[in-house]
């Protein structure tokens, strides 16, 4: 198999990332969960990378992580310095880095969504409640995306569980987890689920871009709107990078303008989040178990 430049590249920093137990004071760095496919995601965060080295004039570099967990280790770990989390992965990364802060979110992560998905050989029809499909998806077999996925993961499990009276694994006949969202679409798409949820956003870019085979697939339920994705940064930075550096952070990403840029998130603009605005999530985790 060819190894591309961004494949040696990523491997190199994915490598970095585990051995090297620090970086210097002078660069900035950064992650994000890998809730998408993977070259997606380095163009993304390589042009947001570029924007806040001209904008902080300093050294700013992203380095990826190949899961939910360890983007919340890395910042926990001082790895990293901020971050791109989901809504649970902040929270869980804020509880184990007192003084962390959610700082800014997409205009859209206010009022966010997960879709459940079909494969159109199901015959399940789309409905305006999940009661209405409980005969259609008992005995389905279902995927989530990551275990640590808001929108793939702890919301739709939620309503489920909410809805049914029971857990994923006593509704459906098989259950996996497909580890990212693109990969849960791709899977219904072609049948090896039968049903599955997804974040809204990335059903609506794929669409949008013409990659959903529509004939396979459909949507079927969409859910309540809830908090998720947020910039989180450390409380610490000010101290390592001096007075106003947090502040200087946060005026950068709610000052980020560029077209191409947000929509690579894609997001029309980001406003300011803070911790309690993801108090709804926290609290959802802990009622289904997820967080102690």
């Amino acid at each position: 198999m060819k190894i591309t430049p961004i494949r040696k590249w990523f491997a190199a920093t994915v490598l970095s990332l585990s051995v090297a137990p620090a970086v210097s004071a002078e660069t900035f760095v950064f992650t994000a969960i890998p809730d998408q496919d993977e070259t997606k995601l380095v163009e993304r965060f390589s042009g947001v990378a570029d924007y806040l080295s001209e904008e902080l004039d300093m050294d700013v570099r992203y380095i990826p992580v190949k899961s939910y967990a360890a983007a919340v280790s890395a910042f926990r770990n001082n790895q990293v310095q901020l971050a791109w989390f989901g809504g649970l992965s902040g929270v869980q990364a804020r509880r184990l880095v007192p003084g962390s802060e959610a700082i800014a979110q997409g205009e859209e992560d206010q009022a966010f969504q997960t879709y459940f998905i079909a494969n159109t050989a199901t015959g399940i029809e789309p409905a305006d409640e999940l009661s209405e499909l409980e005969d259609e998806l008992r005995g389905k077999t279902f995927t989530f995306g990551s275990k640590g996925s808001t929108s793939g993961r702890l919301m739709p499990e939620f309503y489920i569980r909410d809805t049914f009276g029971q857990g994923p694994d006593e509704v459906f006949s098989r259950v996996g987890f497909s580890g990212n969202h693109t990969r849960t679409l791709r899977l219904v798409e072609a049948g090896t689920y039968q049903v599955g949820a997804l974040n809204f956003q990335v059903w609506e870019k794929e669409l949008e871009n013409g990659n959903v085979d529509t004939s396979a697939v459909e949507v079927i339920w969409e859910t309540p709107p809830y908090p998720d994705y947020q910039w989180t940064i450390r409380g610490d930075v000010n101290e390592r990078f001096g007075d106003g550096f947090k502040e200087k952070v946060t005026q950068a990403l709610l000052e980020m303008d560029d077209p191409e840029l947000l929509e690579s998130f894609p997001r029309s603009s980001f406003v300011p989040a803070s911790n309690d605005d993801y108090e709804p999530i926290r609290e959802t985790a802990e009622n289904i178990g997820i967080l102690d």
